[in-house]
């Protein structure tokens, strides 16, 4: 106990990033990057704007941006929220919509941040098992709660719900939030949002760091009914009204104008999945169906861990988590194809 510390600093458990090491040059497969460079759009935008003007305030309403977001989806403005990243966003809504003494409901393999930030903020949960094939057993969320977040593809399996079943989480929930965390939604799933305007206890988290490129800049964004929307902005501006930096703002804006990239570059990290799930399940390995820009995988004679290991002493890096009923899984993000057909040729050497 450090006596200078909270009692929440002494008692939490962060939450573990990917490693990010500097000690020699690695294929990155372990956070969920994509490999494609930002549009040329957005890196003119940002050069542009890199100028005197960066002395001044961004735009605390984030409006420009809402604006192009809205567009896009074909929502209005109060029905989107700008923040630093989908994770904050995340921590907002927990502020938002749970309250300490009523328990919130996610599943027992899912994002590790939302436990997190449970113990963060003081607030009961309880972990719904999946089933033995990692899918959401929705029935199990009918029970009485404070609220429900699920990551949609779920996060670190891939696997990821139709629509019809979030709708019937939504329609047996209508007195709590429910949160769909759809941070990888752009490769292969199907986004909750159209259900925004026929829900109003539903909001849509996402983000530019993934399908946009855009990890560096941390921008994310929330759709929602205009009520939850303004419990956010109270929330935000309790805390720091000028979240998001105008060079961010400005990059996110480029980024979903160019569609035209964002399509082409999906395409190819869906492609390049199908390719090394085909060549996996090839070898031996079990392989979860991922809507995700990584996949989730485990062999029936080595080690996850071993995989792990020896994959990072060949300049691979993969991530592990040593959490019960996955410790037996390594996660791939996809990379560029060489990357890709590098690790092919590692792992296929190990086992």
């Amino acid at each position: 106990m450090n006596k200078f510390w909270s009692e929440i600093a002494n008692s939490i458990e962060p939450y573990t990033a990917g490693e990010q090491p500097k000690d020699k040059k690695y294929i990155k497969l372990n956070t969920n990057e994509n490999p494609y460079s930002p549009s040329v759009k957005v890196l003119d935008a940002i050069r542009n704007a890199a100028n005197e003007s960066l002395k001044l305030y961004p735009d605390p309403t984030c409006n420009d941006l809402k604006t192009a977001i809205a567009e896009y989806y074909r929502l209005d403005n109060e029905q989107i929220f700008i923040g630093n990243g989908s994770d904050e966003i995340l921590a907002f809504s927990f502020m938002a919509f749970f309250n300490p003494k009523e328990k919130v409901l996610f599943p027992d393999i899912t994002y590790s941040f939302y436990p997190v930030f449970s113990d963060l903020f003081n607030i009961d949960y309880k972990c719904v098992p999946l089933d033995d094939e990692f899918n959401v057993q929705t029935k199990l969320l009918n029970e009485e709660n404070g609220g429900i977040i699920i990551s949609n593809p779920n996060a670190p399996t891939g696997i990821s719900l139709p629509v019809s079943s979030i709708e019937e989480i939504l329609k047996n929930n209508t007195d709590s939030v429910v949160i769909i965390d759809e941070a990888y939604i752009d490769f292969g799933g199907e986004s909750a949002y159209k259900l925004i305007n026929k829900y109003e206890n539903l909001l849509v988290v996402q983000t530019f760091s993934k399908s946009r490129s855009l990890a560096g800049l941390r921008v994310g964004f929330a759709m929602g009914n205009s009520n939850l929307i303004n419990a956010l902005v109270k929330i935000k501006n309790s805390f720091n009204s000028y979240t998001t930096g105008k060079l961010a703002l400005i990059g996110a804006i480029e980024a979903i104008k160019d569609n035209d990239y964002f399509e082409m570059t999906t395409k190819k990290i869906i492609k390049t999945r199908e390719i090394v799930v085909k060549k996996l399940k090839e070898m031996g390995f079990w392989v979860l169906d991922s809507k995700a820009n990584f996949i989730f995988i485990s062999h029936p004679k080595v080690n996850a861990e071993k995989l792990f290991i020896e994959l990072r002493s060949r300049g691979i890096l993969v991530r592990y988590f040593s959490k019960k009923r996955i410790d037996n899984f390594i996660r791939i993000s996809m990379g560029e194809i060489e990357d890709m057909e590098r690790f092919i040729y590692e792992i296929n050497d190990i086992i």
